[in-house]
């Protein structure tokens, strides 16, 4: 074993077009197979220290020989006491391959942030998070995410241990990846959960096992969405099926919030190292739509370190408004969401933001399911899910027990259901109607642009009620539903057992 200390003198401090990052002396491996030919590894460790105030990424150069059969990477750092109330040390690892880091480049091999200590890579496997295939010989990159650094600096250690030798012939199979339909009911409700997290990165659960918690929660339809990496794609097909249509996506996760990039083609990854003042997030965006998947902002008002979302909404098709259970966070996240519905009311644009909500589940006891968004699509296919969810037919509920149904007419029998617009003039009588099942003792509230409207309820022990309320377009420019359990102590509101997105009244 060979070991060298990577000291800040021996930075280089550059610029990659988003964030800044360091790159430090590159590990040599200069004898390759032939002095490796008794027990055919060879291994390297190093040792620096970050301090406080390092860029968002460290890359570490490793010159990879010929003949490598693996690659194996082990790290560790210290965790120091800090004060109350300061960020302590966390460093996220990854990987990029001889063909670069550039940003959106095709040199990404894996990452698992910081919920691994050690990963490997052979062409025919990989640990979970990284991407198994060719190791060409070149200069490939372990990237260093100090996600936080105590005020003492960051130490760590990285050791890199190559084994020499051929690889299994043939090298990684094909991806098979899971069908873009299931069976499905025709035009129906369906239900799904959109942000969930197996161990390809830091969920606990492997993909069968989300699998089958899906299908007990009654769920319809689900999106993979593991942190910076798209390795779990090739892995769902054999957990899919006629009952439950899984799409692929990613929890794009950077230092300044976090989105989903829901429903897109197999295979697709989404760079992530960026922040908000960087300009460069409208392009992946972009990216997300050319591959077919929606841009829905996960948590934006979450308060946890980098989770509060930065870029604005204009690239978004929904927010993501519930997430997991209910606490003071979705609150304001829901308060935010309403003001941008009174001001698409008010502008007369047309465009207005859909509401969902996820359970963003991680390990056991996390449910999976809760909450669930319930979307009025054509058909259980990607592209039918995906269009409900952008015209925000939809509406979201803490489990499979929870049912909504929303219609709003007019005296001449006009009709709109949940995310459309009922077409009368200002001073036409309108009837609000909701029936909502599975909510015991649950008060049933009506929302406008004007506020708290309406609240019936409790709803009886059977949970079960119908409520009725009369307006015109005049009087709301949109009507949204909340069904709330008992306020519990204290000046919040009980919290939510569903929602819906509105239904906008008048012409314009």
């Amino acid at each position: 074993m060979c070991e060298d200390d990577h000291g800040i003198a021996r930075r280089a401090l550059f610029v990659t077009g988003a964030a800044t990052a360091l790159t430090l002396a590159t590990v040599s491996f200069p004898q390759g197979s032939a002095a490796a030919a008794a027990d055919g590894q060879e291994t390297r460790t190093v040792r620096g220290t970050l301090p406080a105030g390092s860029p968002d990424f460290v890359y570490l150069p490793v010159a990879i020989p010929a003949g490598v059969r693996e690659i194996k990477v082990a790290y560790s750092y210290d965790r120091p006491s800090v004060p109350a109330g300061t960020p302590g040390n966390a460093l996220d690892i990854g990987i990029f391959d001889e063909r670069g880091t550039d940003l959106g480049g095709e040199g990404f091999r894996g990452w698992s942030g910081g919920a691994r200590t050690e990963f490997f890579l052979r062409a025919d496997d990989a640990t979970p998070g990284y991407l198994p295939g060719p190791l060409r010989p070149g200069t490939w990159h372990i990237a260093l995410g100090p996600y936080t650094v105590a005020p003492q600096g960051l130490a760590y250690e990285v050791t890199i241990t190559l084994t020499y030798g051929d690889g299994p012939p043939g090298g990684a199979p094909a991806p098979v990846y899971p069908p873009a339909r299931a069976k499905g009911r025709g035009r129906a409700w369906y239900r799904g959960d959109c942000h969930l997290h197996s161990w390809h990165s830091d969920g606990r659960r492997t993909p069968a096992e989300i699998a089958a918690l899906a299908r007990s929660a009654g769920l319809d339809f689900i999106n993979t969405s593991d942190h910076n990496t798209h390795s779990s794609h090739a892995h769902w097909a054999d957990v899919a099926g006629d009952d439950l249509l899984v799409m692929l996506g990613e929890e794009v996760t950077t230092r300044n919030g976090h989105v989903l990039a829901l429903g897109v083609d197999p295979g697709t990854f989404v760079d992530w190292r960026y922040r908000a003042r960087d300009n460069r997030w409208a392009r992946f965006a972009r990216q997300i739509h050319r591959a077919g998947g929606l841009v829905v902002p996960a948590h934006p008002h979450a308060t946890c370190v980098g989770c509060g979302w930065k870029f604005g909404f204009a690239e978004a098709d929904a927010v993501e408004v519930w997430n997991g259970p209910y606490t003071p966070d979705d609150e304001v996240t829901l308060a935010e969401w309403d003001n941008t519905l009174v001001t698409a009311a008010r502008e007369g644009h047309g465009r207005w933001l859909p509401a969902m909500g996820n359970s963003d589940a991680h390990r056991s006891p996390d449910p999976v399911g809760s909450p669930q968004t319930v979307v009025l699509a054509d058909d259980l296919t990607r592209e039918a899910i995906q269009e409900g969810l952008r015209a925000g037919r939809s509406y979201v509920a803490e489990s499979g027990n929870v049912s909504l149904v929303f219609t709003v007419s007019g005296a001449r029998g006009e009709h709109a259901g949940i995310g459309e617009r009922l077409r009368v003039d200002r001073g036409s009588p309108v009837t609000v109607r909701v029936t909502a099942g599975g909510a015991p003792r649950c008060t049933l509230n009506l929302v406008t642009d004007q506020g708290l409207v309406f609240t019936g309820g409790p709803l009886p022990v059977s949970g079960t009620g119908t409520v009725e309320w009369h307006t015109t377009p005049a009087r709301a420019a949109y009507v949204r539903v909340e069904l709330r359990h008992e306020t519990a102590a204290g000046p919040l509101p009980g919290a939510l057992a569903a929602f819906s997105n509105p239904v906008f009244l008048g012409l314009t």
